[in-house]
């Protein structure tokens, strides 16, 4: 495919589908908030890293060695121009945004929160940014959602106080797709003197992220939902945060010297790199960065809401079925059918080749507020088109005959 003509086509054409081949024809892969189909690119540039160019970093001395470890460190530099970070050094590579925020807890969480601190979360986050912090032993209090499913951030404004050392929020919600005003919310945080932490593992996919217009202090996502292999995240962090951050994890690298009586760490990002790092996971991710940049997230973002809001103004006029998030939510569309678990409605729809999620998505609170056990979850990647919406469609009136 001819990435620099792409846009200029029609976004719904699926002009980017051949590009994938995992995607059978006549199969509707709708479950790309769980994890993103990959792209050709991505695959030959992890074949490569396996089958020819493949060494150490870090640690060799012979040439091989020296030009994996600058391919390493070259793709710490693609990251950090993607999402704006001022340094690569700022750039932790973690296994994905579940460890970035372990990490966050363990270490700054540890150094930071005292009795009687505080850590402000909100009703739709995804579990990954809700036990690390109870695991750190923080207290918590709950950001209410808005009617229409927003993280309410006026009374975000009224809750917070200087208790409050930490602000942690989806930048995306990975089941309404609702997208959060996240510089309001730095603003809101940085007010009492409060750090945020942003989980944007639905944004980098499907939007422009900018680390230093959004203001936050940390912010984490992971390869697979970028189109890149799993096993791969990045944690962003400011420098000044990282430098003060003692390690949370020992081993290889990390290290500045050793002995049985004492140990020094190495400066950033490496002090928080302990081990044999994912190489190959790392320059898929560089792969996966090219392969989004050279579509465009602006084109991505404008794709998926056509998709979205086709989606959700055709399951509207299903008296059956309740729809659940903002209208303008990012890429992702949950529902109900009235009377059907969303097993079955997921279950149902596998017959019909439409492969969706199903369940609580790892955001039992957010399950409990809006007052069901699971929802169905439609979401969308540059792959999909209206073929995908309406073999969707067909399986939910498949749904509807069989359960009457």
């Amino acid at each position: 495919m001819d990435m620099a003509t792409s846009t200029d086509r029609s976004l719904l054409a699926l002009d980017w589908r051949s590009d994938f081949p995992a995607i059978p024809e006549g199969w509707a892969y709708l479950d790309s908030a769980a994890t993103a189909q990959k792209p050709k690119a991505v695959i030959d540039a992890i074949t490569r890293g396996y089958a020819e160019t493949y060494a150490t970093v870090h640690r060799g001395v012979y040439q091989r060695s020296a030009e994996m470890t600058v391919a390493f460190e070259a793709s710490r530099q693609r990251v950090a121009r993607f999402i704006g970070a001022a340094a690569p050094e700022e750039i932790v590579f973690v296994r994905g945004a579940t460890e970035g925020i372990n990490l966050v807890a363990q270490s700054w969480g540890r150094d930071n929160l005292k009795p009687g601190d505080r850590v402000l979360l909100s009703t739709l986050e995804h579990h990954s940014n809700i036990v690390p912090w109870q695991l750190a032993g923080a207290q918590i209090d709950v950001v209410p959602l808005t009617a229409d499913h927003r993280i309410d951030l006026d009374a975000m404004a009224a809750m917070i106080r200087p208790e409050h050392k930490l602000v942690a929020l989806a930048h995306v919600s990975n089941v309404l797709g609702s997208v959060l005003d996240a510089k309001r919310a730095a603003d809101i945080a940085h007010s009492v003197g409060a750090k945020l932490l942003l989980d944007g593992c639905q944004a980098v996919p499907r939007m422009p992220v900018d680390v230093a217009a959004l203001d936050c202090d940390f912010y984490v996502f992971s390869g697979h939902k970028l189109y890149g292999p799993t096993g791969i995240g990045v944690l962003w962090a400011r420098a000044e945060l990282l430098e003060a951050m003692p390690p949370w994890q020992g081993g290889g690298a990390m290290i500045d010297r050793v002995t049985f009586e004492k140990t020094t760490y190495a400066p950033p990002p490496a002090r928080f790199e302990a081990g044999t790092p994912h190489v190959v996971g790392v320059i898929g991710l560089h792969a996966a960065i090219d392969y989004v940049e050279a579509i465009g997230l602006a084109a991505i973002a404008t794709h998926e809401a056509a998709l979205v809001r086709e989606t959700r103004d055709a399951l509207s006029t299903h008296n059956s079925v309740r729809l659940f998030g903002p209208d303008d939510s990012a890429g992702i569309v949950s529902f109900a059918v009235e009377g059907v678990h969303p097993h079955d409605v997921g279950t149902i729809l596998d017959e019909s080749k439409v492969a969706i999620r199903a369940g609580h998505h790892c955001a039992q609170p957010l399950m409990a507020a809006l007052g069901v056990d699971a929802t169905a979850r439609a979401s969308f990647g540059v792959y999909n088109g209206r073929p995908d919406i309406a073999a969707l469609l067909g399986g939910i009136d498949r749904v509807k005959r069989i359960f009457g």
